[in-house]
């Protein structure tokens, strides 16, 4: 993930420490304020605190008024905001084959 953001360092880096100082400052980042699809839009510190239920609550109260205020601009439903209830790093996937089968 970190080698493809768009901040990642073209050039090697000057010193370990300099190293060290990039990679904390990314998962700072990355923990603290890049907001995950897989986890519905919200931090992985948000979701390991607990605070994520509630974020995603709120989310669901602002669509629900905005649908309400313009129902002319939805065509259905709005965004299901539920916090997921497994997040995996590369879930295994079900091939085309194993899908007829089943």
């Amino acid at each position: 993930t970190l080698k493809y953001r768009p901040w990642y360092p073209r050039k090697p880096f000057e010193s370990l420490t300099d190293a060290r100082k990039w990679v904390e400052d990314f998962v700072n980042w990355y923990n603290h304020e890049h907001r995950h699809s897989n986890l519905a839009y919200v931090t992985p510190n948000d979701r390991h605190t607990g605070r994520a239920k509630e974020i995603l609550a709120k989310r669901q109260v602002v669509y629900q008024r905005a649908k309400m205020a313009k129902p002319e601009r939805w065509s259905g439903r709005t965004r299901n905001w539920s916090a997921p209830t497994e997040v995996t790093l590369n879930k295994k996937r079900t091939s085309n084959t194993e899908k007829k089968a089943a």
